[in-house]
């Protein structure tokens, strides 16, 4: 569904993550447990890593130290990184399809992209 709306009031609050939603169907792997993605501490790919093959509501919850995650390695699928905790705030789609399944900085994550915080990630599912 397609909507119009004449002012920023009317606009549904929920309506970037229904976005994201969309985009993210053509991107779903045909079984999203194989997705794998390798987080690292520092863009370049350097510092301390994690492995994920999960959802994670929140990063800290499960070792990760920090707020931040410098770059990411996708292996394989497609996963929606969320600013904080509860997959809320800004919300960035990475795939292994793009960048071939590396994002260096957090520039490549997408156009609105300012700063490294990621406290949660999940994988897109069908």
């Amino acid at each position: 569904m397609v909507s119009t709306y004449r002012n920023l009031e009317e606009k549904p609050k929920n309506l970037a993550l229904d976005w994201v939603q969309i985009l993210a169907l053509s991107l779903t792997p045909n079984n999203h447990r194989d997705s794998r993605m390798t987080i690292f501490e520092q863009e370049n790919f350097l510092g301390r890593k994690g492995e994920l093959s999960d959802d994670y509501p929140s990063l800290q919850a499960m070792g990760w130290e920090n707020n931040e995650v410098g770059s990411f390695r996708v292996h394989c699928g497609a996963w929606v990184c969320s600013q904080y905790p509860g997959y809320r705030g800004y919300q960035y789609v990475l795939e292994c399809d793009h960048h071939s399944g590396d994002y260096k900085h957090f520039r490549e994550w997408g156009s609105h992209a300012q700063t490294f915080q990621i406290q949660s990630i999940r994988r897109i599912q069908q």
